[in-house]
């Protein structure tokens, strides 16, 4: 299925999404619980040392030098190096009838992680991460015992550290894999797939394929790149929401004459329309009127390098009020103005503005017999311009929401227009808890 709506995060994005991502691990891994390390060897002339390692309690771990990067066809890779941790712990050692223990301070340098992230899509479709490999590399390792047999380090600290360089190493990629499972995977599944616009209409976001890692570049027609993340709303997503709103009979509107601001010098009344309409004044004198406006078919947006426009294409129909409040039909016109758009975000919502050109009127139908349509031009003018425009334009400030996750706030926004679908650029901000 095409998407109508495509979200592209560039190396900018991504880049911060690390940076926030990389701060998490930091205190994800200080929190490791690291086993304890046990075991026998032999030592020429001295015999058979036992040596018990307990209690080890991480300070501190830290990820100074790090980097994310696009696997095409895959998902994300994050590299870290020279990280560093510092252990302490409990010592106790056994030789032949001599017994001793005491603490010990570790320090970790030079760890190397690399993690693979594979990005996929569920059955509702919302976006899944998760880790497809992991490995952890450990340089250097060295310990200084405190004790009266501290000497005995010397003879045996290439045994402690490489039996604690591997239990480090099997525990570091154990909980970057939990770590990717409790925190990054339920942050990203809050990305909504559904948004409700109104009580009539909502935005479906839903995934239609699993995310798709390529190359660092953008596409030709996407020479913007300097943004952390993109959206492209293509004519067919703003159109289907002309669609819904039209099924749904919401594209009606009603003026009468209390809808009119008091800087507007007329009524809504036969007595107004009779100045172009002489035979209102003779059939239905001095009665109020009502005018409602439809739209025959949904309106149609076309979106292309110069901006946003569209033809819409109104009926209205005019009735007189009589005396016992019913409607009595007058005339029907038929309305198509050249009308633009001007889009903006506020609030992680696109907003949009409308301006109304030329308008062309005609005659579709009449009850009180012929007259000059083109007269009636700048009443309808006044009408549109006056009541109809800032109703719409109210409502089009409200907006409809973007596809954000949780505490995500968009910032420098960028509008483009393409041919047939709309570029916004934007900075984002995340918000931890």
């Amino acid at each position: 299925t095409d998407p109508g709506f495509v979200v592209r995060i560039t190396q900018a994005g991504l880049d911060y999404a690390h940076q926030q991502g990389i701060a998490v691990l930091e205190k994800e891994l200080v929190q490791l619980k690291l086993p304890d390390i046990s075991g026998d060897f032999h030592i020429r002339r001295v015999g058979k040392v036992h040596y018990e390692i307990s209690r080890l309690d991480l300070r501190s771990f830290h990820l100074p030098y790090s980097r994310i990067s696009l696997v095409p066809k895959v998902g994300l890779q994050v590299s870290i190096s020279n990280a560093f941790t510092e252990v302490d712990g409990n010592w106790r050692v056994k030789i032949h009838f001599i017994r001793d223990h005491g603490s010990f301070d570790l320090k970790v340098e030079n760890i190397y992680i690399k993690i693979n992230l594979k990005l996929g899509s569920d059955a509702s479709g919302k976006p899944t991460i998760d880790t497809s490999d992991c490995s952890t590399h450990i340089s250097q390792v060295r310990v200084r015992f405190s004790g009266k047999f501290g000497w005995l380090y010397n003879l045996f600290h290439s045994v402690i550290e490489s039996r604690f360089r591997k239990a480090l190493e099997s525990k570091v990629c154990e909980k970057v894999g939990s770590s990717v499972h409790s925190e990054l995977q339920p942050y990203i599944q809050t990305l909504p797939v559904t948004a409700r616009i109104d009580a009539i209409a909502g935005i479906d976001y839903s995934l239609v394929a699993p995310p798709t890692a390529t190359a660092q570049s953008l596409d030709v027609d996407l020479k913007d790149h300097d943004r952390m993340v993109y959206f492209g709303a293509s004519s067919y997503f703003f159109n289907t929401a002309g669609f819904v709103y039209h099924a749904a009979g919401a594209l009606v509107f009603e003026i009468t004459d209390s809808m009119i601001p008091k800087s507007v010098d007329f009524h809504l009344n036969t007595s107004t329309f009779s100045a172009f309409v002489p035979q209102l004044e003779e059939m239905y004198p001095d009665m109020l009127m009502k005018l409602r406006l439809s739209a025959p078919s949904a309106p149609f947006l076309n979106i292309g390098p110069e901006g946003l426009s569209l033809k819409p294409v109104v009926d209205i129909q005019a009735y007189a009020i009589l005396p016992n409040s019913s409607l009595a039909p007058l005339f029907l016109l038929g309305l198509v103005s050249n009308v633009s758009a001007v889009i903006n975000v506020k609030s992680s919502h696109v907003v949009g503005n409308l301006k109304v050109g030329r308008m062309k009127l005609s005659l579709k139908h009449s009850d009180v017999g012929t007259f000059q349509v083109r007269t009636l031009q700048s009443i309808m003018n006044i009408f549109a311009s006056s009541i109809l425009l800032p109703r719409l334009n109210a409502r089009l400030e409200e907006g409809f929401p973007l596809p954000l996750p949780d505490r995500i706030q968009l910032s420098n926004i960028l509008v483009r227009f393409h041919q047939n679908f709309l570029l916004l650029g934007a900075d984002v901000h995340y918000q931890p808890r």
